[in-house]
C-alpha cells in the first residue's frame, strides 16, 4: 500500500467521522431553531389574542355598560371578540388558528374538539400547569399548539355563567339557556389554543441542512484535491526520485547525479543525508578496487 493511498484513507475516515458529527449537530440544531421560530410566533399570536381580550373589556364592554346599554352584544365578550379577529387573520394564512376551547360553551363554536378536551382536563387536574406546548399530526401536516388555561378568577364573570334564570335574559335568548351555565369560581373551563403549522420552518431547516452538507463536502474535496497536489509535489515525487537513485546506487551505479538539497525541510535533510552516504560509499569502493 502507497504512502498516498494509506494518508488518503486516514483523511477520508476522519471526513466521514467529523462529516457525520457535523450533520448530526447541525441537523438537531436547525431543527430546534424551527421550532423555536415557531414557538416564538404561537406565544406573539396569544399575547395578541389577550391584548383583544384586554382591548375589548377596557374599550369596548366598560364604556357601554357605563352608557347603560342593556343590549346583549357578543362583540363585547373578550372571547368573542378575540376569536373573531382571528377569523380574519384564517382568511389569509388558514394554516394558523385560535380557539377558546371550553368544556361546557355558551357559544357552540368554542366547544372543545377531543384533542382539545385532553388539553383542559390536563389543565383541571395539574394546577401548576400554566402552559403546554407540544405537537401534534393533523391532515395539512405537522402542527405545534400553545395552550394556557382559562380560569374563572373574576367573580363578574358569573354573573353570565352561574345559571340560566340568574343570567342576562338577552344573552340566553341569543345562545339559549343548555349551554355555558354552571361555572365555579377559580375553575378552568378551558383553554386558549394557538396552532401553528410547522410545515414551512422544517422546510426551510431542511433546505439549510443540505445546503451546509453540500457545502461543507464542496470544501473538503477541494481542501483533498489540494492536500493531494501538495503531497504530491512535496513529498511523493522526492521519495520517488530519491529511492530511483538509490536504487542504482544500491548496485553500484554513480552516473546519476546527486539528489537535489533545495530547502530546509525533512525532504533536504534526508536529501543531503543520502548525499553524504552515497559519497563515502564511492570512495569506499573506489579503495577497494585499487
Amino acid at each position: 500500500m502507497s504512502l498516498r493511498l494509506k494518508f488518503n484513507l486516514v483523511l477520508i475516515l476522519v471526513f466521514l467521522v467529523g462529516f457525520v458529527a457535523a450533520g448530526i449537530v447541525s441537523y438537531q440544531l436547525l431543527q430546534n431553531n424551527a421550532r423555536d421560530e415557531v414557538v416564538r410566533s404561537a406565544q406573539l399570536l396569544i399575547e395578541s389574542a389577550l391584548s383583544v381580550r384586554k382591548y375589548t373589556v377596557d374599550q369596548i364592554r366598560g364604556p357601554l355598560e357605563e352608557a347603560g346599554d342593556a343590549v346583549f352584544r357578543p362583540q363585547t365578550v373578550p372571547a368573542y371578540a378575540a376569536t373573531e379577529v382571528f377569523s380574519e387573520v384564517r382568511k389569509r394564512y388558514p394554516e394558523y388558528s385560535y380557539k377558546e376551547a371550553t368544556l361546557n360553551p355558551t357559544n357552540p363554536r368554542d366547544r372543545a374538539a377531543d384533542w382539545e378536551s385532553d388539553i383542559v382536563n390536563r389543565f383541571r387536574q395539574v394546577d401548576d400547569v400554566k402552559e403546554i406546548i407540544a405537537e401534534r399530526d393533523a391532515s395539512t401536516g405537522r402542527q405545534l399548539y400553545l395552550a394556557r388555561p382559562i380560569k374563572i378568577s373574576n367573580p363578574a364573570c358569573l354573573a353570565c355563567h352561574t345559571t340560566a334564570e340568574t343570567a342576562p335574559p338577552a344573552m340566553v335568548k341569543v345562545y339559549g339557556p343548555a349551554n355555558g351555565f354552571g361555572w365555579k369560581l377559580n375553575e378552568v373551563v378551558g383553554a386558549q389554543l394557538v396552532v401553528v403549522p410547522m410545515e414551512l420552518p422544517q422546510r426551510n431547516a431542511q433546505r439549510a441542512f443540505i445546503t451546509f452538507m453540500s457545502s461543507l463536502a464542496l470544501i473538503f474535496l477541494a481542501v483533498f484535491v489540494v492536500i493531494n497536489g501538495l503531497l504530491s509535489f512535496l513529498i511523493v515525487r522526492p521519495i520517488r526520485q530519491l529511492s530511483a537513485v538509490a536504487d542504482k546506487v544500491s548496485v553500484g551505479d554513480f552516473r546519476e547525479a546527486e539528489f537535489s538539497e533545495k530547502g530546509r525541510d525533512e525532504i533536504a535533510v534526508l536529501a543531503s543525508s543520502f548525499n553524504r552516504m552515497r559519497r563515502s560509499l564511492e570512495k569506499a569502493i573506489q579503495m577497494i578496487d585499487e
